[in-house]
C-alpha cells in the first residue's frame, strides 16, 4: 500500500513496510518513474520509504569474488557501490532529489550519512562514519560493524537509490557475501546492538523528521 505525506521538504511515499514486503524490480521500476519526473519538474523532490522481499543486489564495482557462495541469483543495478543485501527487517530509503549545481555527490553521500546518524541517535545509539568508508557505523570494541549502505546513482542532476538501514533483519545473508566490498568488517542491526527490537516502521518515522529537518539539500 502506498501512501504520501506532504511536509516541509521532500514528498515521502511509504510504499510498503512489514508485511507489505516490495519485490526489488518493482520498487526500481517506480523509481525510474518517479526520477523522470523530478527531472522533468512535474513532481517534488520524493523520498521512497519500504522493506523488500530478501534479494542481493550489485553495484557497478562488484567483483565476481564478492557475490553469494551459494549460487543465490543477483540482481545488477545502475547505482554505485558494490554488493548488498535487501530484505525484511531493513529500512531501505530511495531520495529522489534534484542537486544544486555544480554537483557534489560526495556532498550528498556525506548528508544522507548525517541523516541517518542524527536519527540512529535518536532512537538511542551513537553512530558515526569510518574514514575512507561510506555508510554509517557503530562502534563496538575496538573495531566498527555498518549498519547502514548507501549506494547512489545521479543522472539528470537528480539523485536515485539510497539507503538501507539495518533495524532488525536477519544478518545471516551477509554470510554468503562480502557485502559491499569489505573483508574486514561486520554488520549489525540496531536491535542487536540495543538489545530492544527497533523495527523498520519505527525508524522511518524518525529518519522523516530529520530529512524535513535538514530539508533541501545544501551542499
Amino acid at each position: 500500500m502506498t501512501s504520501a505525506e506532504t511536509p516541509e521538504g521532500p514528498e515521502f511515499l511509504t510504499l510498503g513496510l512489514d508485511p507489505d514486503f516490495i519485490g526489488y524490480e518493482d520498487a526500481w521500476e517506480f523509481q525510474r518513474q518517479i526520477h523522470a519526473e523530478v527531472a522533468a519538474g512535474k513532481t517534488p523532490d520524493t523520498v521512497i520509504l519500504l522493506e523488500h522481499s530478501s534479494v542481493f543486489t550489485a553495484g557497478k564495482r562488484t567483483e565476481d569474488s564478492e557475490r553469494p557462495t551459494d549460487g543465490t541469483p543477483v540482481i545488477d543495478v545502475d547505482r554505485g557501490g558494490k554488493i548488498t543485501w535487501h530484505g525484511p527487517g531493513q529500512l531501505v530509503g530511495y531520495p529522489i532529489m534534484k542537486l544544486p549545481m555544480p554537483i557534489d555527490v560526495v556532498g550528498y553521500v556525506r548528508w544522507l550519512e548525517q541523516v541517518l546518524i542524527d536519527s540512529i541517535a535518536e532512537i538511542g545509539l551513537k553512530t558515526e562514519r569510518v574514514e575512507g568508508r561510506s555508510g554509517v557505523w557503530a562502534p563496538v570494541g575496538d573495531t566498527h560493524v555498518k549498519l547502514a549502505a548507501i549506494g547512489i546513482r545521479v543522472a539528470e542532476h537528480t539523485t536515485m537509490h539510497g539507503f538501507a538501514l539495518n533495524c532488525n533483519n536477519s544478518l545471516d545473508p551477509y554470510d554468503t557475501i562480502v557485502a559491499c566490498g569489505i573483508r574486514d568488517a561486520k554488520t549489525s542491526t540496531i536491535s542487536e546492538l540495543l538489545g530492544r527490537d527497533v523495527t523498520p516502521s519505527m525508524a522511518a518515522e524518525v529518519v522523516k523528521k530529520h530529512l524535513k529537518k535538514i530539508g533541501k539539500v545544501s551542499l
